[in-house]
């Protein structure tokens, strides 16, 4: 069975790569603010499939990395 809202997932999932792909070569603030944007991508893919591991996790990693830009 296919989950729904795919095109949204991977959308954030392409957004994740480019992401850590910008960080590898410190395309910096760049790369944090498209992790936060992928992330929140991500923390609404969980909360349509109520997936509560991925909510956590990428609200989690969206609070890290905006704690980075305004602490770092």
């Amino acid at each position: 069975m296919r989950k729904p809202y795919q095109p949204l997932a991977w959308t954030g999932t392409v957004m994740v790569i480019l992401a850590a792909l910008l960080s590898a070569f410190n395309v910096y603030p760049l790369y944090i603010y498209l992790f936060c944007l992928a992330n929140a991508i991500w923390v609404m893919i969980g909360i349509l499939w109520k997936e509560n591991s991925l909510i956590v996790l990428n609200a989690v990693l969206t609070i890290i990395y905006i704690a980075g830009m305004i602490f770092g």
